[in-house]
């Protein structure tokens, strides 16, 4: 008996009518990919019933070979898809096909230009999967049953806004999708057109994905000629298009570029070609082959720690599951690809793999894999190495503070800018900078804030830049976190030139310091009355060496938060509490003898605010009452006419 139900009309997730909009839009110009997106879920839901299946065999129900039918109609006009995998449910389908469950998405939208072609790569970068299917149709028909389900559902929609839901009638598990092409799209109904888009794009997929075999010619002359047509009226033919064996497993030797971007594009979804791969077979106690992908592009989930990510897992070339996470630590969050064990248990789970002693040995030795694969790219190709620390290199930032056994293969990939820097771009390696150094120095110096152009103007280099000695330019919201894990690199130590302690690696620097003590004594009287002016905003007032043209300075303490952290951490919704800094003077300058020399407190006052202020915007510190520093300077403006 008839399970259909009167059809019910919902609305599409606000974020998926703006990606349809975008997609029908932005994508005309390669319309194709649409079938490389479905053919790659169907794939996946094949994988999901065949690993469901491995605890609960009648999932299968009497059905074990898994394949994809492609039926293109060319006089009806219209594409089928079809998969004998894992269907959906009604819950599953709206789920599915009605929402966008994937972190970044509002950040995607709103990077979106109106340009076409920027938008296109964007898109590309976030992944477009079913809803591509509305650049080539008008209309789309989703017909699906859960394995191990009664009740099949249909799913209609031309992607204008919303989209039917009814209960059918389907004897066979899976998915069909028929896509009623537009007219400027009928070429997608024309059988040697899907035959070579399935070559092009989906050659690697381990399941077969077939097609009605090409219809001999009857020769109409011939005695068998009748009967060669009835047995074509009654008997279809299905050929496999594509190789049909998992990509993985091949030989090296045998895959060629083209197959390995393609192989990459079918599993991340991402219109971008990889940076680099490696490709590798491990065998002895730990038998396994990886295939792993630097990507070129940054996804817009990549900041978001909890996002899923990992690996794709098999186990004996069965499908495990997606964003297997515990075979890569989390600043190596960015690799993409497969690992294909053939030592772990085909029915490991996520518990089991927590608790696995093969797993930490796996994952050490992806981690040296892609570190070398990094280090390799670094120093053969420059070019391409700065495309990946321009995407990824504040993510591998993280990883001196995560993996002391790699932090010194780690500090060898970072990059800076620098006061040799001509522009803010980060590539300078530690080597580089050790090569640089003065004779007698022993110390990489580095200066951390919140941008590159008040990092290049900070009087704290004021005396380096005398001295001629490089300083490194950090300028990412993580870099003060990650300085606070690297204690020393080939032996030599790290010092933040905005604090404090300064020592210059050279003779003069110990006496130098005794006449600046010498001076201090001297000078007591005059900092204490800077120090009554200030008491609420600065700990101390000191004179310093380390200025030339600037009359102040603001230092942090050596224990001190410095501002790059605090406003990380007040980014992440932490409060810290308000600390005061160390104020030092240029005891040299005209206007700290200008100021040395009022005796009227109120100007007294007002100027030792003004150069406190002006200290705290050389150093990127935003003022709590800006308007009060312009009065302050007109009104010493007016005293100077």
């Amino acid at each position: 008996m008839s399970k259909n139900t009167k059809s019910e009309t919902l609305g599409f997730q606000t974020e998926v009518k703006q990606l349809l909009h975008l997609m029908i839009h932005s994508l005309y110009s390669n319309p194709e990919i649409f079938l490389r997106e479905l053919i790659s879920n169907a794939s996946d839901a094949s994988d999901k019933l065949r690993f469901a299946s491995l605890t609960n065999s009648d999932l299968l129900e009497n059905d074990p070979d898994l394949n994809i039918h492609i039926t293109p109609d060319k006089e009806q006009g219209i594409l089928v898809i079809e998969d004998n995998g894992i269907g959906m449910n009604r819950e599953d389908v709206i789920s599915n096909l009605g929402t966008i469950a994937k972190s970044g998405t509002n950040e995607f939208l709103k990077k979106m230009t109106g340009d076409q072609k920027k938008d296109a790569n964007l898109i590309g970068q976030f992944g477009v999967g079913f809803y591509s299917s509305f650049i080539v149709a008008d209309k789309v028909v989703v017909e699906t049953r859960k394995a191990g389900e009664t009740q099949g559902v249909q799913w209609s929609s031309a992607g204008e806004g919303e989209f039917d839901i009814k209960s059918i009638d389907k004897a066979s598990r899976g998915t069909k999708i028929t896509l009623f092409l537009k007219s400027d799209q009928k070429m997608f109904s024309e059988d040697w057109k899907i035959r070579s888009i399935i070559r092009k794009y989906s050659d690697h997929i381990s399941l077969p994905v077939k097609m009605m075999k090409a219809e001999e010619p009857v020769d109409p002359e011939s005695k068998d000629a009748a009967d060669q047509a009835e047995k074509k009226d009654h008997i279809i033919e299905w050929e496999t298009v594509n190789v049909a064996t998992a990509l993985w497993t091949r030989p090296r030797k045998e895959l060629t570029n083209k197959e390995y971007i393609e192989f990459y594009k079918h599993i991340t979804h991402d219109f971008n070609e990889p940076l680099k791969w490696s490709h590798n077979r491990v065998e002895g106690k730990l038998d396994y082959t990886s295939l792993l992908y630097i990507p070129s592009k940054v996804s817009f989930d990549l900041y978001n720690r909890d996002t899923p990510r990992g690996l794709k897992l098999y186990v004996q070339r069965v499908y495990i599951m997606d964003n297997a996470e515990e075979f890569l630590p989390l600043y190596l969050r960015f690799v993409k690809g497969v690992l294909d064990s053939q030592t772990l248990p085909l029915n490991i789970s996520r518990e089991l793999l927590q608790k696995d002693s093969q797993i930490e040995n796996i994952k050490a030795s992806l981690t040296k894999r892609i570190l070398n694969m990094l280090a390799k790219t670094s120093k053969n190709n420059p070019e391409k190495y700065q495309q990946f620390w321009d995407a990824f290199g504040e993510v591998l930032k993280e990883g001196p503070a995560e993996d002391y056994t790699n932090q010194e293969a780690i500090s060898e990939l970072l990059r800076f800018s620098s006061t040799q820097s001509q522009d803010s771009k980060q590539n300078i390696s530690l080597e580089e900078y050790i090569g640089r150094m003065q004779p007698d120095q022993k110390t990489i110096y580095y200066l951390c804030a919140n941008n590159y152009e008040t990092a290049k103007s900070s009087p704290h280099l004021e005396l380096f830049r005398k001295k001629n000695i490089e300083v490194l330019l950090l300028t990412n919201r993580i870099d003060e976190w990650l300085m606070t894990h690297l204690q020393q690199f080939k032996e030599k130590k790290f010092q933040d030139i905005s604090r404090s302690k300064l020592d210059l690696d050279d003779a003069s620097d110990a006496s130098k310091k005794e006449e600046m003590e010498s001076l201090s004594k001297e000078k007591e009287p005059f900092l204490k009355r800077i120090e009554a002016v200030l008491k609420d905003q600065v700990a101390s007032v000191h004179i310093t060496d380390r200025l030339v043209d600037f009359p102040v300075c603001l230092v942090a303490d050596e224990h001190e938060v410095g501002e790059q952290m605090r406003n990380m951490m007040k980014a992440m919704g932490q409060e810290m509490p308000e600390t005061k800094s160390i104020m030092e003077i240029n005891s040299s300058h005209a206007i700290i003898k200008r100021l040395e020399s009022t005796d009227n407190q109120s100007k007294f006052e007002m100027l030792a605010l003004t150069l406190f202020e002006q200290a705290q915007l050389s150093s990127g510190k935003a003022l709590s009452n800006p308007s009060d520093h312009v009065k302050r300077v007109n009104q010493l403006l007016v005293d100077l006419a």
